[in-house]
């Protein structure tokens, strides 16, 4: 169906009863004697919040499959080393999904006080997927948590296997929803636009092509396969953090050192990461040609590329020579390393002559600086994590992975970079979208709710940030507690009526 832009971000507004649209005929763009920008400070404090929140369900959603394993071991196995795995990871993964419902509610709720113009226009079609994953995902992953965390000792272990599994699948189906409404954003489908008193709204038209719309799959896979790999290099930075101190440093924590359950942990982590480490770049590499084809303005906003051309080179690392390359990259005067040809090569697949469209064909721009950044950081990342696990790979090999200092210091530095990099995707993926909130459907600034003052915006922004850091913070604190005091020892698990393991007796100090 024909996409008809202006019918939401220029037209005038027929109903006389309804408040005028930010951005519209009806009122000029916010901003004339505010403190500041409405539209901007909904922006903000819609980011910031999602910066914070999205953390918590990366944590959760990566430990579901580790904690399906471990529950998966404990109960074909009986090995109290499984035991202390899968209570020691739950922790975790409960105190995030806790956290990760208060602050993600939230989000819904900004949608009707931030974005009550975006929220009218497009009720009918995103209504479905937020309220499914509420009803069906939320329930689910909620309900089953409860027998997953108390009902070890009052469930058979079949059942408490199949409640292993159904939290892990209500945390998965949770992103299934949450991204069907966001990657229709990028790229909608099956809609049509109907005046509904003397107002444009999304009428769903064909709803297989708009919640199966061509992004999602890319989108689902990509975050997906981010979040297990972000929680791996967290748990082998959390495990090469205990093992590196107690070996390398000769560090005892009142004999409460568990060797066994550190190795464990490291080598299942590895695993995980020489698989999900390598398949992300592959991965990102054919979804950046998806992006290329679908969201132009996108991908030229990621290349900084300004003016329409071919054979347009892709740096894989770039530094800015001064304050000015850094604001505006359009420049290229860049110190970098670079494929000549590189990204016509990634927008095309593999014609290095490709032509692309360059940012000045388009009305608007993103903030390109942002993007162009964010999105090299992001593949620097990436890479590191592919050196990253084959530099594992090989120590692991070679009988040195307990042993190699550099190594383990290498993995507690990356320990969060896995969460920072999913941050820079998003960033990437929603900045680079703008001006639109749907991709050439509708500009953000129209969706902004009427009568919404700076002033207001400003007062909430604020408030949402000393509330959301402060959440972090405590977060934080908890979860840095429990890894530094770790699990608790073999003999705790002895009640459960199975085999305790070993505690190494004394620090292995080394010379390397």
């Amino acid at each position: 169906m024909p996409i008809r832009p202006e019918h939401i971000h220029d037209g005038p507004n027929s109903d006389p009863r309804r408040p005028p649209r930010r951005g519209t005929d009806d009122e000029p763009a916010p901003g004339g004697g505010d403190v500041i920008d409405p539209a901007l400070a909904s922006r903000l404090q819609f980011a910031l919040t999602t910066i914070v929140h999205i953390i918590f369900p990366v944590m959760s959603m990566g430990l579901a499959p580790f904690l399906v394993y471990f529950t998966w071991k404990e109960v074909r196995t009986g090995e109290a080393l499984y035991v202390r795995l899968r209570r020691f990871w739950t922790k975790i993964f409960a105190i995030s999904f806790a956290v990760g419902t208060v602050t993600g509610l939230v989000l819904e709720f900004e949608f009707g006080t931030n974005f009550a113009a975006f929220s009218e226009t497009v009720g009918a079609l995103m209504g479905g997927p937020l309220a499914v994953e509420g009803m069906m995902a939320f329930m689910l992953e909620a309900t089953f948590l409860g027998v997953f965390v108390f009902g070890r000792e009052r469930v058979s272990d079949r059942f408490y296997f199949v409640s292993s599994v159904f939290v892990g699948l209500g945390t998965w189906l949770s992103a299934v929803w949450i991204l069907i409404a966001n990657s229709w954003m990028q790229t909608p489908r099956g809609f049509e636009m109907v005046t509904e008193n003397g107002h444009p709204v999304v009428a769903l038209t064909d709803p297989i092509a708009a919640y199966a719309n061509p992004r999602f799959p890319w989108m689902f896979v990509h975050m997906q396969n981010a979040a297990v790999l972000s929680v791996a290099l967290f748990m082998a930075g959390v495990a090469a953090y205990h093992i590196y101190r107690r070996r390398h440093l000769g560090v005892v924590d009142s004999g409460n050192y568990d060797a066994e359950f550190w190795r464990a942990t490291l080598k299942v982590a590895l695993v995980v990461l020489i698989v999900t480490a390598p398949f992300q770049v592959i991965h990102g590499d054919a979804y950046g040609r998806h992006v290329a084809e679908t969201q132009p303005q996108k991908f030229a906003a990621m290349e900084a590329v300004w003016e329409t051309d071919s054979y347009v080179p892709e740096y894989l690392i770039a530094f800015p020579t001064s304050v000015e390359d850094l604001t505006d990259p359009r420049a290229k005067e860049l110190f970098g390393i670079g494929i000549p040809g590189g990204a016509s090569w990634l927008a095309s697949g593999g014609d290095a002559s490709a032509e692309i469209t360059g940012l000045n064909e388009f009305e608007e721009s993103p903030p390109v600086a942002v993007v162009f950044w964010s999105f090299r950081a992001m593949v620097a990342l990436g890479f590191w994590f592919v050196v990253l696990a084959f530099w594992s790979a090989y120590r692991w090999y070679s009988g040195e992975l307990y042993d190699d200092r550099l190594l383990h210091k290498a993995l507690m530095v990356s320990a969060l970079a896995g969460v920072f990099t999913v941050e820079l995707g998003w960033i990437v993926t929603e900045v680079g979208r703008q001006p639109w909130v749907i991709q050439g459907v509708m500009k953000t600034t129209a969706g902004v709710s009427p009568g919404l003052t700076g002033t207001d915006a400003a007062l909430t922004l604020g408030g949402f940030a000393a509330v959301y850091l402060g959440l972090l913070t405590v977060y934080t604190y908890v979860i840095a507690r429990i890894v530094r005091r770790g699990p608790k020892p073999p003999e705790s698990d002895a009640e459960s009526g199975r085999e305790t393991s070993t505690i190494d007796p004394a620090p292995e100090v080394t010379d390397d």
